[in-house]
């Protein structure tokens, strides 16, 4: 890389956010992390001398405002990375909290588009300067399949994958690439235990004799290597599965053999 570019990732505090962070830190990027909770981004950003963070939560009109402002104050922005997000519940559509849906709503959809919104001029900023930019959104197969016990986050998810490829088209005739990638199933710390209201072992039986499900860090290496492509190279839909998954409600459970 010729010369060091910004990248702001979203939902940073924990999972595929935190490990996309790291990564791109790694990779000779500054980083800025954004979430909530200040502890965890403390911890993040002492983790790497290029990674830099800003409390904000996505869904606030102010608090994005702020995390624009802070922005141009300190440099340009060459990427976004619409990370944060996340599932509340698994309940079928008749008995489902509408509670749960605005918030899935409200994180995964509108917290992206007040991003996207205010970060779009520092984005056209630096592409002007430096011939590109890119918007990258972590949205899920989820808004790809329907499947039972994903009413609210497939409403959600679907939402997102509609508004990014209208940004796409808005975005026409500009240096900008506009990425969505849509991970299956994905291991991680907090996100089946935060949508099972902390139950553990509902969380942990998602997981239970599936050969390999990604990770984190499978997920933050698509998104690195997708901003690392040659400008003029869009990959629009990135899906990834762990080889177990064949579809949203497919999943082997067991060691996977080939058939002879």
């Amino acid at each position: 890389m010729s010369e060091v570019k910004r990248v702001v990732v979203t939902g940073a505090s924990s999972g595929i956010g935190e490990a996309t962070a790291r990564l791109f830190a790694a990779r000779g990027w500054n980083v800025v992390g954004v979430a909530r909770r200040a502890d965890r981004l403390a911890a993040l950003a002492a983790s790497s001398d290029s990674i830099d963070t800003f409390v904000a939560d996505v869904t606030s009109e102010a608090d994005v405002a702020a995390l624009a402002a802070y922005l141009a104050e300190t440099g340009a922005v060459d990427a976004l990375v619409n990370n944060a997000g996340g599932a509340r519940g698994s309940d079928p559509v008749p008995s489902l909290s509408i509670d749960d849906l605005r918030w899935m709503l409200d994180v995964n959809v509108v917290g992206v588009a007040l991003v996207t919104q205010a970060l779009l001029p520092l984005l056209r900023a630096a592409a002007g300067a430096s011939g590109s930019a890119d918007i990258v959104t972590v949205s899920s197969t989820a808004g790809l399949q329907a499947y039972a016990g994903g009413a609210g986050y497939n409403a959600a998810k679907f939402a997102v994958h509609g508004l990014i490829g209208a940004l796409r088209l808005d975005l026409r005739g500009e240096p900008i690439r506009v990425i969505e990638v849509a991970p299956g199933m994905v291991q991680t710390d907090e996100f089946s235990l935060n949508r099972l209201g902390g139950d553990a072992a509902r969380a942990a039986a998602i997981y239970e004799g599936v050969d390999h499900p990604l990770v984190a860090d499978d997920v933050a290496s698509v998104i690195v290597s997708a901003l690392e492509q040659p400008w003029h190279v869009n990959q629009d839909l990135i899906v990834l599965r762990p080889v177990a998954q064949a579809a949203q409600f497919a999943v082997h459970r067991g060691k996977l053999t080939p058939r002879l």
